[in-house]
C-alpha cells in the first residue's frame, strides 16, 4: 500500500529522512542521518580516541618540563633587564620632582 498522501524530508543540517503525512500534517516517520566522520565505525572511534591520549600527554609532557625551567628562564630574563638598565644612561630628575 502506497502513501501518496506522505512525503519524504530531508534536513539539511544532519540529512535525518522524515516522512511527513501531508493530511494529518505529522511526522509519521524518522530515519537517523547516515553515520559518516570518524566515530562511523568502534575502530575509527578507537583510533581517534588513542590519537588524542597521545597529544594531550604530548602537551602535558611540554607544559610539565616548561614549568620545570620556569624559574631559571625568569631569573635569566631579571638578570638580562638589569644589565640592560645598568647601561642605560640616567634620566636625571622627573619634571615632577621639581615642583
Amino acid at each position: 500500500m502506497a502513501d501518496t498522501d506522505s512525503f519524504d524530508v530531508t534536513c539539511p543540517s544532519c540529512r535525518a529522512v522524515l516522512t511527513v503525512d501531508a493530511k494529518v500534517k505529522v511526522v509519521l516517520r524518522h530515519a537517523p542521518p547516515p553515520r559518516t566522520g570518524p566515530a562511523s565505525s568502534l575502530d575509527k572511534a578507537m583510533e581517534s580516541l588513542k590519537g588524542e591520549q597521545a597529544r594531550r600527554e604530548a602537551r602535558f609532557k611540554r607544559a610539565a618540563d616548561a614549568e620545570k625551567n620556569k624559574e631559571e628562564v625568569l631569573s635569566r630574563k631579571f638578570k638580562a633587564g638589569l644589565e640592560r638598565a645598568k647601561d642605560m644612561p640616567d634620566p636625571g630628575p622627573r619634571p615632577i620632582d621639581l615642583d
